[in-house]
């Protein structure tokens, strides 16, 4: 398997896990590193409240053995609390420090952080500067194709990126207002791939095997990022990696195997959190693992009422039961 290289940690050109707020928690990254995710990403940490010493901030820090290699996501609008908040990341020894400059969200875009970056590309190149200043780590920045159909300049906020130091760039091939709408313009990133020298991701509209490789194909990126692809389906990774080397496309799971991962999924957040917090988070999580099963809808209406993960256990014990036999 070929070898993408961000600073100086090498990682395989395979998928790696795009970093997804509210989703993308300790269990879920670490069972995407199962299935051969090329690396995870953290949740977003406020870089501010980080510098406060807000102790839920530094708990979304800790990087365990199953899910390295792991890069730690930082967001934020002033340089020097970026800096500071290095600092702190640098204790925890993440593989890579990612800046948040794509997220689109009003709580994140409205305070000048995430996508508001885009408007103002100075502030974000001293952003990277300084942190670039305060560690040795590759630092990596992820950012839109632009603000508006009417502001799109993600090649020059590229070059712009690594004028400044960046590692490597990931692009996201939508706007700020688009948000998660497509369509994804992978031409956008193919003219970023073309406007910089540091290794480019391309992120957008990834769900399977097939719709990789046809990132990399029409943009020459050099890694991909999945998000929404990987909902109920950490398999994705080990698909893209059959695809890639010799184009065998591998089939999901059978649905008795599926029902088994996301228990073990589940399992995972338990460990973590607790019982009661994984139970209402895991509603959402059971749900993106039945989508497509027969008799869907009513199963994924009842993962919002679990509340024990015997429940969980029973509601698998059914579904397996409804299912005709693979």
């Amino acid at each position: 398997m070929k070898q993408i290289k961000i600073g100086n940690v090498s990682f395989p050109k395979t998928a790696a896990l795009a970093p997804m707020a509210s989703v993308a928690d300790r269990a879920y990254r670490i069972m995407c590193r199962r299935y051969g995710a090329a690396y995870v990403v953290s949740e977003m940490v406020s870089a501010k409240a980080l510098c406060y010493g807000d102790k839920k901030s530094k708990q979304l820090l800790t990087v365990t053995a199953a899910e390295e290699p792991m890069a730690i996501q930082l967001f934020g609008s002033e340089p020097e609390t970026m800096a500071r908040a290095v600092q702190i990341v640098n204790e925890y020894h993440p593989c890579m420090i990612d800046v948040n400059m794509g997220c689109p969200v009003p709580k994140v875009a409205g305070n000048g952080c995430g996508s508001a970056l885009m408007k103002t590309p100075e502030t974000a190149a001293a952003i990277v500067r300084t942190m670039k200043a305060e560690t040795d780590l590759p630092v990596t920045v992820k950012f839109r194709k632009g603000w508006d159909d009417n502001s799109v300049n993600a090649p020059e906020f590229a070059k712009l990126m690594e004028e400044a130091g960046a590692d490597a760039v990931a692009v996201h091939g939508r706007t700020k207002m688009q948000m998660y709408r497509p369509p994804v313009d992978r031409e956008i990133i193919r003219r970023v791939k073309e406007s910089v020298s540091v290794p480019v991701i391309g992120n957008g509209g990834i769900l399977d095997a097939v719709s990789a490789k046809q990132m990399y194909d029409e943009t020459g990126c050099d890694l991909v990022f999945v998000a929404q692809g990987s909902y109920g389906k950490p398999w994705i990774f080990k698909q893209i990696e059959a695809y890639l080397t010799d184009g065998t496309l591998l089939a999901d799971p059978p649905v008795s195997e599926r029902l088994d991962i996301m228990l073990e999924h589940i399992s995972l957040m338990i460990e973590d959190k607790g019982e009661h917090v994984a139970m209402m988070e895991a509603r959402r999580q059971a749900a993106f693992y039945m989508k497509g099963l027969p008799g869907a809808a009513h199963f994924r209406f009842r993962c919002g009422s679990l509340s024990t993960y015997e429940e969980l256990r029973e509601l698998v014990r059914e579904l397996k039961q409804h299912t005709p036999h693979e």
